[in-house]
């Protein structure tokens, strides 16, 4: 048994579907957010509060320090801040990984709590 149609209907059809499930698929978003090795207490504060807006949103954030010129002696001072940011946000998210130093930026990705 056989059924006669339309081709072009049937690749209009085919398309139009696509392009829904394409527009119902789950958009991810990563906001990234830097810092020095160095960053004071108020800017810490202040990128700490942009972040919790970023994972309420439902976004990810990358948060990285990039190190200029000799700062990069720095590494440890750097891996302690990006941790604590983590600990900071653990009720808004939970870190993806611990943190990573590529070249001169090291960073991690914290991903945002299920809503319930």
């Amino acid at each position: 048994m056989c059924k006669i149609l339309d081709y072009q209907k049937f690749q209009y059809q085919q398309k139009k579907r696509a392009k829904e499930m394409k527009a119902n698929a789950a958009k991810i978003v990563i906001k990234e957010i830097r810092f020095g090795p160095n960053t004071d207490e108020h800017d810490f504060q202040f990128k700490l509060k942009h972040a919790q807006e970023f994972l309420q949103e439902g976004s990810k954030v990358k948060a990285s320090i990039f190190f200029r010129g000799r700062s990069i002696m720095f590494a440890e001072q750097g891996e302690k801040q990006l941790l604590r940011f983590a600990v900071e946000l653990e009720e808004f998210g939970r870190a993806e990984n611990m943190p990573v130093l590529e070249g001169k930026r090291m960073s991690m990705t914290i991903a945002p709590l299920k809503k319930k």
